[in-house]
């Protein structure tokens, strides 16, 4: 047997089918109303039958007011019970698990699109880029709203629990909110929720035990959190360890690691050469924490190639393989890895030549191609940046001019 087709039992005695897993992409694909469309859903239908045990989606934003990208799903209410219990049957009839991913951007909300960002303090990003809220200095959020996200997660976590989703993801990673709770840079409050490390992961660990008593023991909970912010004075390696005894501690079911934020994008692949050439870009960080945990491990970042993937489960280093942006242009590969038929899934985005604009296709190219297969429509690898880029552009001031009619 290929060793990626074993299963995976989680903590709480849910099974994984097999050791692959579509990690979270932004798809972006809501309508105007942060809704779940049709397009979305069939995108998710095609993807269930690609043969990956494990299907997480992109950003589901808890709260309106804090949105990542223009067409962000938000799931704050009941009233897409219909749609979400939908999105949830995508995956009916297969043996893939369909696990949502919750987020609240903090102050990595596109500034275009959020009249206020809100963060743990009021300390900018200190970069520019596709969400461009650099210029914005967020407002530090209160005890009272620090408390009230919280059990946004928590209710947010029920609503799609009871609609039929298979478990829930915390983003913990790539710089948002609960990123930035992490971080001594970016977190430089005095009070419970910042300061020491174990301060510092309060909030993290105060979502996961509101989620947990909002949906049980049997329901599994899992969390995208960095190896490194690979920033000096940032969330350190050390320190991700000592998280992830935490939330181990905790009962968390599935630790996926990746690094890095919009500031220093390794999760982008910015990545020395040699790390390239090896594709599995924490695989360091991966052999270090499986010594300080038990809990099931996914690592997420640079994997292409069929063997590789097979090593990297071989050595009982990780336990389950995740992978995002090929499957945007191989969507069957599931299957592809498990029964051998194509060695690699290497990807090549078009460029427009213009360095400011070509930063953003890492996402937004990828985005389109989710959008087509939701459309029914095969890939194309030859897709024209431009498009992309005018399009993204359009529902950027589209969304723009929505908030303003608020």
């Amino acid at each position: 047997m290929n060793i990626l087709e074993q299963e995976m039992i989680l903590p709480n005695g849910a099974v994984l089918s097999n050791r692959i897993a579509k990690s979270a992409m932004s798809e972006n694909l809501s309508n105007k109303h942060q809704e779940p469309t049709a397009v979305l859903i069939d995108a998710y239908k095609v993807w269930a039958q690609g043969g990956a045990g494990l299907l997480i989606t992109g950003n589901i934003m808890i709260d309106p007011n804090a949105v990542g990208e223009p067409r962000n799903v938000v799931v704050q209410d009941r009233k897409n019970m219909d749609m979400l219990t939908r999105w949830a049957e995508s995956v009916k009839g297969t043996k893939t698990q369909l696990w949502a991913q919750l987020n609240h951007p903090g102050r990595q909300a596109m500034e275009q699109i959020n009249s206020v960002l809100k963060a743990p303090s009021a300390v900018a990003l200190k970069t520019r880029g596709r969400k461009d809220a650099t210029k914005k200095i967020p407002e530090a959020l209160t005890e009272k709203e620090i408390l009230d996200i919280i059990e946004g997660f928590a209710n947010t976590s029920a609503i799609l629990k009871d609609a039929g989703f298979s478990g829930v993801q915390i983003h913990g990673a790539h710089g948002y909110l609960v990123s930035q709770f992490l971080s001594p840079q970016a977190n430089v409050r005095t009070d419970k929720w910042g300061g020491s490390l174990e301060n510092r992961a309060r909030f993290v660990v105060e979502v996961y035990r509101t989620i947990r008593a909002r949906v049980g023991k049997d329901f599994p909970i899992g969390i995208k959190l960095n190896s490194t912010d690979f920033q000096k004075g940032g969330f350190s390696e050390e320190e991700s360890m000592e998280v992830v005894k935490i939330l181990s501690n905790e009962g968390m079911d599935l630790i996926e690691i990746s690094g890095g934020t919009y500031e220093a994008p390794a999760m982008m692949g910015k990545q020395k050469d040699s790390t390239i050439k090896r594709e599995a870009y924490f695989m360091d960080y991966i052999e270090k924490v499986r010594q300080v945990t038990t809990t099931p491990l996914m690592l997420t970042g640079g994997f292409r190639t069929t063997s590789v993937m097979q090593d990297a489960v071989a050595s009982n280093q990780l336990d389950i393989i995740g992978v995002a942006r090929p499957f945007a242009v191989f969507p069957n590969m599931g299957n592809e890895i498990i029964n051998n038929s194509r060695p690699n899934f290497n990807t090549d985005i078009k460029k427009t030549g213009v360095k400011g604009i070509d930063g953003s296709m890492n996402i937004i190219w990828y985005e389109t191609q989710i959008k087509r297969l939701g459309q029914g429509k095969q890939p194309n690898p030859n897709l024209s940046a431009w498009s992309v880029f005018l399009n993204y552009a359009w529902l950027i001031i589209e969304q723009k001019l929505k908030s303003k009619t608020k």
